[in-house]
């Protein structure tokens, strides 16, 4: 079974399981009904006192929905280094859009080795939306689906000031279910690191990307990246986080993403999420696009 097709039963399993949102009901819920900050224990279960047992919904990344997203330079013309998946029109796009993000993971199998290791399926699947573009009907212009099979372990020891709460490995596809020329994917294996200090949390991905037989985009991750952190400060009620890709090379080939968020509350649960991003690969249609983007969005799920 190809690594696409078995990522892939990963969102047919979730989506299969409309119990498991029943089962939760005594549980915490994906939106919390009260907004706190969590803690890397919280969030992945990584003791005693925080594990919620199996197949439970429980969130991943950031839940957002954004009205408005400015871009600086949009994508009007994708472009791949493989010559077949190079867009021969340009596309009239508005430089503001909607975006929406939805992200969640499953706990499947608890303690594989002895006490330690769970293995978790997760999805997460982000939008862009052209609701102003009233020239071409409001179109759907990207949406990149991304299941994950992660093994993940539970870790207490220092590291430099931090505790190192969790060590993990994961199979990742992300793709954006286009045709040609248009599509766009890729599969890699990850690995992950979480570090807590107080009210800091850093989370480092290192990845490196499997062969692919067509491929849609040779040199994804030059601009994309090898690797990633996202820096979490939480204070108060507020939030804010960085997140960082680099493609670890030099030169010219020195590329990435710099993206900042600030989640602030506004009344009640209510809260919102000024997001700023600067570089390459806001989407995978964009993976080799550079370009600044502005957003205000409601946070529904936060980093923890």
């Amino acid at each position: 079974m190809g690594l696409k097709r078995l990522l892939c039963l990963v969102v047919t399993f979730i989506g299969s399981c409309p119990v498991i949102l029943h089962a939760q009901a005594d549980k915490e819920p994906l939106f919390d009904k009260k907004r706190v900050f969590r803690s890397l224990s919280d969030r992945w279960e990584l003791d005693s006192a925080t594990r919620k047992g199996t197949f439970l919904i429980t969130p991943y990344k950031p839940v957002y929905v954004t009205a408005g997203r400015w871009s600086s330079d949009p994508n009007e013309h994708p472009v791949s280094e493989n010559p077949n998946y190079t867009y021969p029109f340009f596309i009239d796009l508005g430089r503001y859009e909607a975006r929406f993000q939805f992200s969640m993971k499953v706990k499947v199998f608890q303690g594989i080795f002895g006490k330690q290791g769970d293995l978790w399926v997760a999805y997460t699947q982000k939008s862009h939306w052209q609701v102003y573009n009233t020239t071409f009907s409001r179109p759907f212009r990207e949406t990149n689906y991304e299941p994950e099979i992660i093994l993940n372990f539970a870790t207490d020891f220092p590291l430099l000031g931090f505790k190192t709460r969790m060590l993990g490995i994961a199979l990742n596809h992300q793709s954006n279910g286009r045709a040609l020329p248009l599509s766009r994917s890729w599969n890699r294996v990850v690995l992950q690191a979480g570090f807590e200090r107080g009210k800091w949390v850093v989370l480092l991905r290192p990845w490196m990307r499997l062969p692919d037989t067509d491929d849609e985009n040779p040199a994804v991750a030059d601009y994309i990246g090898r690797a990633d952190a996202t820096v979490i400060y939480r204070t108060g009620r507020h939030l804010f986080s960085a997140l960082a890709s680099h493609s670890l090379r030099w030169g010219d080939k020195s590329r990435g993403q710099v993206q900042f968020d600030w989640t602030f509350p506004v009344t009640g649960n209510l809260r919102g999420d000024l997001q700023i991003l600067h570089g390459y690969g806001e989407t995978l249609i964009d993976y080799n696009h550079k370009q600044t983007t502005i957003g205000l969005a409601v946070s529904l799920v936060d980093w923890l």
